[in-house]
């Protein structure tokens, strides 16, 4: 005992710095992550988590001596400071954890500038008071020095190792199967900690990379029966319908389904896209399926069918593996495949998938005129976006299949006084409120777009497919929504279901259309559009089917591994009626639960392992 109290007494300074690390962690799950808990375990959980991987990073300073090491204690404290920090940013926006291969996309840091100064605030200071205040004890020199001893260091690490074997024993009896998770990053954060969360999913992307080593052919033999098993048959009046014709694919940054057919103070926020649905085939029950690769991811499950990384970018991560992708088979057919895309060429490394893709060019902003008076936000104006794409689609042999990306309704929506043409929302979140503006000047953008296309004749002799990429308004927002949504609160249930985002097939010269009910997402457009231009997939390995088809299931799994039936909605282990929104027995979502792991797993191991180049 008196070893111990001398050994404490040794480390008063440590132990100061371990509980306001401890502490500070704390906080920020319950104000800045705003992590909940449904019971006194789980809040003990997230009390304590913190606590043996800070004893570990700040136990660093025990290999050194005298006042070093209490410099090394301030330091660690700051790095750890820094870590809890840049999550905080990254969760504002995409309310999700970093992971490692995020943190490798260091190509997108400038491009990304404006969107993270939008989200830096004033009370991020407080941050910074335990390590003031530590410092003022060092510098007052209220910290004795002391000499090092192997026996502490020793110590340390073994009470790491055993608050952290404590801690997952009771996370795993709170939470069953917890670290095979992976996808559910909160989860993980909520019962093992943010820096131990950290290690975690070092570990696993360094599993990942092992995948294609030891991938063998044979492993994409049970994925082509499955496969095989829910192939569905094309609609026979659709099929090849648009055969011979230019293809136009719109990806809407940011749109979600819930502006359609909305008003502020009156006036339509998307007056043209309403219309619209008059005169197409609109999916009212679309979800986009992406993950922390946003605009990217939605890109990759339209060429592949294929469902993105639950962790990182594909873009980045498997921009070498061999797919069999929509643009490339389009090139074998006679179309002529492009991208515009006013950005840089390299961010999201679309320069290197774009090729790995098949496609034949793209139109970067090097293709474009962009200056101070036609930018707004992350850079050229949707309406001058399209504009200056009426050339470069002349420029190109036709039939062509062409993938416009847009940018103004991007985080944090700018938008100059010229370009306002309905009022910003009233509510808490100043994100939410200019959302509006920008989601009404991309329709504006869009309806002149279609306009130039009928003043230039190139709009009959095409078919147009129109989705929204991915959410604008993330879980941060809930308070200001409820008030949009007219709803008391905004529960599990409706945050899956503003996962929605509209998609539109819209044929000019054909005479039928309608509002479709099937509940399908992004991985369903790749064997839409092949069939409605005569092309077989049969033999495609892929994970989504036909819009059209009289067979498929209406069915769409997200890639948190939530996924959504005509009756009901599942997602973060719990059961809901979907014509009601009410919780209910999670048996009624059984049936539906294996299915959409297999979907998930199986996207998985054809990209981690590869395995298209055996097939």
């Amino acid at each position: 005992m008196a070893n111990i109290k001398l050994m404490n007494n040794r480390l008063k300074f440590l132990w100061l710095a371990v509980l306001l690390l401890t502490l500070k962690t704390y906080l920020l799950y319950k104000v800045g992550f705003e992590i909940s808990s449904e019971n006194v375990l789980q809040e003990f959980i997230l009390l304590i988590n913190p606590l043996s991987s800070v004893i570990l990073l700040l136990g660093v300073s025990l290999f050194f001596s005298g006042k070093k090491r209490n410099i090394i204690i301030i330091v660690t404290s700051f790095i750890g400071t820094l870590i809890l920090y840049f999550n905080l940013i990254y969760y504002r926006f995409f309310t999700d954890f970093i992971t490692l291969p995020v943190l490798f996309q260091t190509n997108n840091a400038k491009d990304l500038s404006s969107s993270v100064l939008g989200l830096l605030t004033f009370y991020d200071l407080f941050l910074l008071i335990d390590l003031i205040f530590l410092s003022i004890l060092l510098l007052k020199n209220k910290i004795p020095t002391v000499q090092k001893v192997r026996k502490e260091t020793m110590a340390i690490i073994a009470l790491s190792i055993l608050i952290f074997i404590v801690n997952l024993g009771i996370a795993q009896i709170e939470r069953p199967q917890l670290l095979t998770r992976s996808f559910d990053r909160e989860l993980l954060v909520k019962n093992i900690g943010t820096f131990n969360y950290h290690i975690y999913d070092a570990v696993i992307q360094s599993q990942s990379k092992t995948k294609r080593v030891f991938a063998e052919s044979s492993d994409i033999d049970e994925i082509i029966s499955y496969r095989s098993e829910n192939y569905k048959q094309p609609d026979q009046d659709l099929f090849g319908l648009a055969e011979g014709k230019n293809v136009i694919v719109l990806s809407l940054e940011s749109l979600q389904s819930f502006v359609i057919n909305e008003t502020i103070d009156g006036e339509e926020i998307t007056p043209f896209l309403n219309k619209l649905i008059d005169e197409s085939y609109y999916f009212e029950n679309f979800y986009h399926q992406t993950a922390q690769g946003k605009t990217s991811d939605s890109e990759f499950l339209l060429a592949n069918s294929m469902f993105g990384r639950d962790s990182g970018a594909v873009f980045f991560t498997q921009s070498g593996n061999t797919y069999n992708a929509l643009p490339e088979i389009l090139n074998g057919t006679g179309y002529y495949t492009s991208v515009m895309h006013a950005n840089n060429k390299s961010f999201w490394n679309r320069d290197v998938m774009y090729d790995t893709l098949g496609f034949a060019h793209y139109f970067d902003i090097n293709s474009y005129d962009v200056n101070e008076s036609n930018s707004v936000g992350w850079g050229l104006k949707d309406k001058d976006f399209f504009e200056q794409s009426i050339e470069l689609l002349k420029s190109q042999p036709e039939p062509y299949f062409t993938q416009f990306i847009t940018l103004t309704n991007h985080f944090p929506f700018e938008l100059g006084e010229e370009d306002r043409f309905i009022n910003e929302f009233d509510s808490n979140s100043g994100t939410l409120n200019r959302y509006f503006p920008t989601v009404r000047y991309m329709d504006y953008a869009i309806e002149h777009f279609f306009e130039r296309l009928k003043e230039e004749g190139m709009y009959e002799d095409s078919v147009f497919i129109i989705y929204g990429d991915h959410y604008g308004i993330s879980q941060n927002h809930k308070k200001a929504m409820s008030q949009f949504l007219n709803k008391e609160e905004i529960t599990d249930f409706d945050t899956v279901q503003l996962q929605r985002v509209p998609m539109f097939v819209h044929i000019p010269g054909h005479n039928e259309h309608a509002i479709k009910q099937t509940v399908s997402g992004q991985i369903d457009l790749k064997p839409t559009i092949m069939h409605l231009l005569g092309l077989e997939t049969e033999n495609d390995i892929q994970f989504g089917s036909d819009l059209f088809s009289p067979e498929r299931d209406s069915y769409a799994v997200l890639r948190d591994g939530s996924f959504i039936t005509d009756q009901y909605v599942y997602t973060k282990g719990a059961c809901y009626s979907k014509p009601t929104g009410e919780e209910i027995d999670l048996s009624n979502c059984e049936p539906d639960m294996e299915r959409a792991q297999q979907d998930l797993s199986y996207s998985d191991k054809l990209i981690y392992g590869d395995l298209l180049r055996f097939y």
